[in-house]
């Protein structure tokens, strides 16, 4: 099926897929392992109103429970996984990443923005509208992590700390890891201020800044989140031709995908699925 999102580039990072009338997009990086479960939602699909419209499954947005459940069975019956088996994050832009562990299988980890399992099953959940989804799969020791990456956690490179958690956790090597970047804001439309370009300063070597940010005549910058991201991955020890970095961005697609940069806090949110098959 074709939704009409509109790609800043040809590149085929994703697979628009649609199952009982819920679209969703999932990465050819890894269905082709077999070993997983796994999708992005957009807004279309759900039974929820307003500006919730229609698929959102987050409860910290003001939704109706009930829409919020029934939208829940949908997506998990589109990417074949269980509702039961959703396993949230209450995310506050830190770095804590969760072990997930058998019985952890439904609940929710506070002040928490990643996830790491082992756990065929478990369906690992995170949130967004405009902040970046970072998917881990390691095919070798079968192990799965999840994070949500804003400015701050991408300050704070998430991204390692849950390569790291794999690799403590799993035996996982970060050269097996196959990683991507989800839909999130492009450069192009993420506007930033000083305070936050001289956070990244800090965290990232002179010789990326130009690939990190420019600055503007008005005194702002525009800041790549995806390349800050993929520099991560680099980072961890993360190969090159095992990323797939988002060419989707969620502010230039307002009618199919939910953005806060667009909509403000009266939006429901997006949300990423990851699970290893049973």
């Amino acid at each position: 099926m074709e939704l009409g999102l509109k790609y800043k580039n040809d590149e085929h990072i994703f697979e628009e897929k649609e199952s009982n009338g819920v679209p969703y997009l999932s990465y050819p990086l890894f269905e082709n392992t077999g070993l997983v479960r796994h999708g992005f939602s957009t807004r279309l699909g759900g039974v929820s109103t307003g500006c919730f419209s229609t698929m959102n499954i987050s409860q910290t947005r003001g939704d109706d429970p009930l829409h919020v459940e029934k939208n829940k069975e949908l997506i998990a019956r589109a990417i074949g996984v269980k509702p039961e088996d959703f396993t949230y994050t209450r995310q506050t832009h830190t770095t804590n990443v969760a072990v997930v562990k058998k019985e952890d299988r439904g609940t929710s980890f506070e002040e928490t923005d990643g996830m790491v399992t082992n756990v065929p099953g478990i369906c690992l959940v995170t949130f967004f509208a405009d902040c970046v989804p970072l998917y881990f799969v390691d095919p070798v020791k079968k192990a799965v992590g999840l994070s949500h990456s804003g400015w701050r956690g991408t300050v704070g490179k998430i991204g390692k700390v849950t390569v790291e958690r794999m690799r403590r956790e799993y035996g996982s090597n970060p050269e097996d890891i196959l990683a991507a970047v989800g839909p999130s804001v492009c450069q192009d439309c993420y506007e930033v201020s000083s305070d936050v370009i001289d956070r990244f300063k800090d965290a990232f070597d002179a010789n990326l800044w130009g690939k990190l940010f420019y600055e503007k005549e008005n005194g702002k910058y525009q800041l790549n989140l995806w390349e800050a991201n993929r520099q991560i991955f680099l980072e961890a020890g993360i190969k090159g031709e095992h990323m797939a970095v988002t060419n989707l961005c969620t502010h230039c697609n307002p009618e199919l995908l939910f953005s806060h940069r667009t909509q403000g806090n009266s939006r429901g949110n997006l949300s990423a699925f990851l699970a290893l098959k049973k």
